[in-house]
């Protein structure tokens, strides 16, 4: 019994129609559905990946995993209600996401968890909502999800023993960091222990490096949009910017991150910085503590010329380089 990916999320936002220019007019995602508090957004062929709802303070209202069949929907509901946890049997919220099955739960911090199997798909090309390639889904997912905690002992047993969740790696410093796979994606959630509840971002992963320039172009252009300037991470390789998203979390748009094999990695402690270069945090004050802090990794990480060792590419002829290099 495994889940198998992050099959979408569920938003909350008093500012609906902001998030109808966000999603599509930067993110590239296209507009479904949506009503007077409700908006809906496909990135693949799925009918739906994000929805934004108008109903409670901003933040995140659910994330949704996604498992290959009934029988292992039926299995990690025995595992939990046997742990303990409440779970609920959700038949009429099944349609309104779209699946198949779904059953719901939450995790000790009070976050909503929906599980579900056999997605509805649509045989109608994804239209984005700006000139894009489009999106890296498939089997590994929508892309990733990652939540700040209050304890991460308390929800590391949680995720790791009983939902299944994999620990890919983790850091300790400046604050507890711990990322976990499903699939061959890196991470497909991760947990910041910053002493507080709630999204710290989502990441949509695009197929070609020119996507995400062009979305930093556009990001540039609406003052404030630009929290994490362009950046490499130095665990998954990803290549990315964060915008400051409508409501008030970020959102990673990145391009290039690499793939595990989930049978043969082994989970182990980083100790560079979060990022090889870049990745300035723009939203926290100049002469803040936390960003002095994260600066300085960046460039002792720079002085010891860390990198990626195996640069992903979309160019032809640096593709060619590598190969023959």
């Amino acid at each position: 019994m495994s889940l198998a990916a992050l099959g979408y999320l569920g938003i909350r936002s008093s500012r609906t129609g902001d998030w109808d220019s966000f999603a599509t007019g930067l993110l590239g995602m296209q507009r479904v559905d949506g009503s007077r508090g409700s908006r809906a957004f496909r990135m693949d062929d799925r009918k739906q990946r994000l929805l934004v709802t108008d109903d409670g303070d901003d933040g995140l209202d659910f994330m949704g995993w996604e498992v290959n069949s009934p029988a292992e929907l039926d299995a990690l509901a025995g595992r939990l209600e046997n742990a303990g946890i409440a779970v609920t049997s959700e038949t009429t919220l099944a349609a309104q996401r779209l699946v198949g099955r779904l059953m719901s739960f939450n995790d000790p911090d009070g976050n909503r968890i929906e599980v579900f199997c056999d997605p509805e798909v649509t045989s109608d090309p994804f239209a984005p909502g700006r000139p894009i390639s489009g999106f890296k889904t498939g089997p590994l997912g929508m892309g990733h999800a990652v939540l700040h905690v209050e304890n991460p002992d308390i929800l590391l047993p949680f995720y790791r023993d009983l939902l299944g969740f994999r620990v890919t790696d983790y850091g300790l410093t400046p604050f507890p960091l711990y990322f976990f796979h499903l699939n061959g994606r890196h991470h497909s959630f991760a947990m910041v222990g910053s002493g507080r509840r709630g999204i710290h971002h989502f990441m949509i992963e695009l197929l070609s490096l020119d996507d995400v320039g062009q979305g930093y172009d556009l990001a540039q252009q609406d003052q404030g949009r630009v929290a994490y300037a362009l950046g490499r991470h130095s665990n998954d390789h990803m290549l990315s910017f964060y915008a400051n998203s409508p409501s008030g979390f970020f959102v990673e748009y990145g391009w290039g991150a690499r793939e595990i094999d989930p049978q043969t990695w082994v989970a182990h402690e980083t100790t560079d910085g979060p990022s090889f270069w870049g990745h300035e945090r723009l939203y926290l004050p100049e002469d803040s503590p936390a960003r002095q802090q994260l600066r300085e990794m960046a460039m002792d990480t720079a002085r010891r010329g860390r990198r990626a060792a195996d640069p992903a590419s979309n160019c032809a002829w640096l593709d060619r380089v590598i190969r023959q290099g």
